[in-house]
This record gives structure tokens, C-alpha cells and sequence, in this order.
């Protein structure tokens, strides 16, 4: 091939077009149009520098490799041509470049659609007829005396292959790379769905928890209380209060279904909120308010009355307490819940873990409070009443 001719064998070096894309690429389609206006150029020029009786043959035999060209361009896109096209291919061009060395610069052209339509042993075999057949042609142009006519179009046509195979090997790199890429990628989405999944169910969990476990457990005590004294007056009221703790846990079993809202709390302002949900427990909660009240992010919100519920539930069930006060403060980038009862407290270190008898309350209090950046503790003794503590960001995070 020519070997001063920088610009047409950038034009061998592209990506390789993957066999059987059905479609020809852009690169393909630049390198198969330069070799039709090269052989334009070509046919022009030899018969400018020729007369008719030659001009006969010699472009009968460039409309044949032009034909066989065209055919093999096409199918290489479809599928491998086959060796009996490509080797016929090869043979009419050696045998019209040799013929009329004119046509030499269309050497890129079939050079670079022998490595895509073959691969391997039949890429190298073919590529290099090619090379050998221009550096003959262009040898015998300059009448045998000129061995750089000879030796240029090997030296291309070796730097071009070695070119071509860096490309093709840095491709299949990249699309190995692609492939893990994809994987890795595909096995994340499923670890964040498990993830997702596990959270949602830990989320209902909760809900369900500080909702409807809490509020049938109440109702169970306040049903065993009138039991107990029945028929005295205070067992008819036992009786309308769990009544009306049914209806209101009902509501919330019903708003679960809708998207986990709280009915009649999500309007009223926080600390009204939050008295309505501890007096559903412990009727004769206090209500203390420091700083100035504002309005609080929605997540903030939902955490602060479901750990009051919550914590006014347990206080029920099991403090026996006289006197239950919950604090609400506001501070400039935080807010601050204590909920405080002087009953029989416990041993915070030797909670039982949770079971189907129960123990979730504070545990699902912990989560809601830390998974929005807050800080939750729990301070209390046998006989020393029990204060549970949470403090929530509400500044937007930088």
C-alpha cells in the first residue's frame, strides 16, 4: 500500500464492526465511501494516462471488484462472507492493482474490509495479500528501481495490522469492562430492593406496633378491668373507654391501608398533636411546651407522635404511674421530646429482646429517632419512675 498516504491509514484504524449488526456503522460507511471516490479518482486517472484498447479491460476488471466489493461490504454487516467471495475479492484486486498501480490507494479500503470481514488467521492471510499486491504494483510503477515502492506497503500494512489488533484487543477490554459494569450494577439494584424491602417491613412493623398493637392491648386491659368489677359503674366506663380506643385504633388500621397517615393528628398543630396521642393512653397526661413552637418537617412530625404513643402506651401497661408529663422544645436547628412518668420504671440493660410477647415498643422508638439523624435515649430505675429522651434534627442538612 502507499506508504505516503498518512490520512487514508488513519482511516484503516477504527473500532472493528462487530459481524452482524445488521446495519453498517459510521465508520464503515466513511471507509467504504472514500473507497468509491478513490476508485472514481482512480478510473479517471488511468484513463487520462492510457489509451482506449487498454482502458477496456482494466475497468471491466475495476467494475468487477467494485461489484464483489460492494456484495461483500453488505454481508460482512450481516454475517462472515464467505471464503470463496472474500479470496476472489482479494485475487481480482491484487490482479488490478499489479495490472494498473493507479488503483493502489484503494489498498485502505480492502485492507480494512479484510480485518472486519474476517478474523484471525484468514484476517492476517488476507490483509497481507493485499499489502504484498500494492507494494508490487507500485514497485513496478517505478520501474523496479525504487525498493521503497517495495518495502512502504509492508511496513504500512504490519503497522496497521499491529494498530488494528491494540484496537480490537482494547474493545473486547472495554466490553469486558462493560459486561462486569452491568453486573455489578444489576446485582446492586437487587441488594438495594432486598434492602428496601427488609426496611418497609421493619417500617410497618413499627406502625403496626405503636398503632394497633398498642391500642388492642389497652382496650384488653380496660375489657379484664370491667370484667373484674362488674357490674359496678366503673366497669361501664371501663367498658365505653375501650370502646372508644377500638374505634380510634380502627381509624388507625384503616389509615395504615392509606399510606400509614394519622388520622386527626396530621392538621393540629404539633404539641396539640401530640397531647391527643398520649391522653388516647394515659388520659391525665401534662403538656409542657419550651421555646418557640414552629412548624417541623413531616418525617420529624410522624417520629415525635409515634414515639409519644408509643411511650404513652407502655406507661399504661406497665408503670402503674400517678403523674406522666410530656415536653416538647424547640431549639434553633432541633427539637426535643421527653416523655417522663413517676411509675414502677425498669432496668433499661435487661430488656428481654423482642418476641411475640412483646418488647418492640422501645426498640421501634430507637429506630424511627436515629434513622432520621436523631439521638434516643431511655433513663430510668426499679421504683424511679422512667424517662424516655429524643432529640431530631430539623436544619436541612448541608
Amino acid at each position: 500500500m502507499p506508504s505516503s498516504s498518512p490520512a487514508a491509514s488513519a482511516a484503516t484504524v477504527p473500532h472493528r464492526s462487530a459481524p452482524g449488526t445488521g446495519q453498517l456503522g459510521r465508520i464503515d460507511a466513511v471507509v467504504h465511501l472514500g473507497f468509491a471516490v478513490l476508485l472514481v479518482a482512480s478510473v479517471v486517472r488511468y484513463v487520462l494516462r492510457h489509451s482506449a484498447a487498454d482502458n477496456l479491460w482494466v475497468l471491466a476488471l475495476a467494475a468487477a471488484v467494485c461489484s464483489l466489493y460492494a456484495v461483500t461490504a453488505v454481508l460482512s454487516q450481516r454475517g462472515r462472507p464467505s471464503v470463496v467471495r472474500m479470496s476472489a475479492l482479494v485475487a481480482l484486486w491484487a490482479a488490478l492493482v499489479i495490472a494498473a498501480p493507479s488503483f493502489a490507494w484503494c489498498s485502505f479500503a480492502v485492507f480494512f474490509l479484510c480485518r472486519t470481514a474476517f478474523s484471525g488467521r484468514r484476517a492476517y492471510l488476507a490483509a497481507g495479500a493485499v499489502a504484498a499486491a500494492t507494494a508490487v504494483g507500485l514497485f513496478r510503477l517505478s520501474g523496479g528501481n525504487d525498493i521503497a515502492m517495495l518495502l512502504g506497503p509492508l511496513a504500512v500494512g504490519v503497522i496497521l495490522t499491529l494498530i488494528y489488533d491494540r484496537i480490537e484487543e482494547d474493545a473486547a477490554e472495554q466490553r469486558r469492562l462493560h459486561e462486569e459494569v452491568s453486573l455489578a450494577q444489576g446485582r446492586l439494584a437487587d441488594s438495594e430492593r432486598r434492602a428496601g424491602t427488609v426496611e418497609e417491613r421493619e417500617r410497618v412493623s413499627r406502625e403496626i406496633h405503636d398503632t394497633v398493637t398498642q391500642g388492642l392491648a389497652s382496650s384488653l386491659l380496660l375489657l379484664e378491668a370491667a370484667n373484674r368489677s362488674w357490674p359496678s359503674p366503673s366497669a361501664r366506663e371501663d367498658v365505653l373507654n375501650a370502646s372508644g380506643m377500638l374505634r380510634r385504633n380502627l381509624a388507625d388500621t384503616r389509615s395504615l391501608v392509606h399510606e400509614l397517615a394519622s388520622p386527626g393528628l396530621d392538621t393540629a398543630p404539633l404539641p396539640d398533636a401530640l397531647r391527643l396521642a398520649a391522653v388516647q393512653y394515659v388520659p391525665g397526661v401534662r403538656l409542657l411546651v419550651t421555646g418557640g413552637p414552629r412548624p417541623v418537617p413531616a418525617d420529624i412530625r410522624h417520629a415525635l407522635l409515634r414515639v409519644v404513643q408509643s411511650a404513652a402506651a407502655n406507661i399504661k401497661l406497665h408503670a402503674a404511674a400517678t403523674n406522666a408529663t410530656v415536653t416538647l422544645g424547640f431549639l434553633p436547628d432541633a427539637v426535643t421530646l421527653d416523655v417522663f412518668d413517676d411509675g414502677a420504671g425498669f432496668n433499661p440493660e435487661s430488656l428481654a429482646p423482642p418476641s411475640g410477647a412483646g418488647g418492640y415498643g422501645l426498640r421501634a422508638m430507637r429506630q424511627r429517632v436515629e434513622q432520621l439523624g436523631g439521638v434516643f435515649s431511655v433513663e430510668s430505675s426499679p421504683g424511679e419512675g422512667t424517662i424516655v429522651a429524643a432529640q431530631l434534627p430539623t436544619a436541612e442538612a448541608p
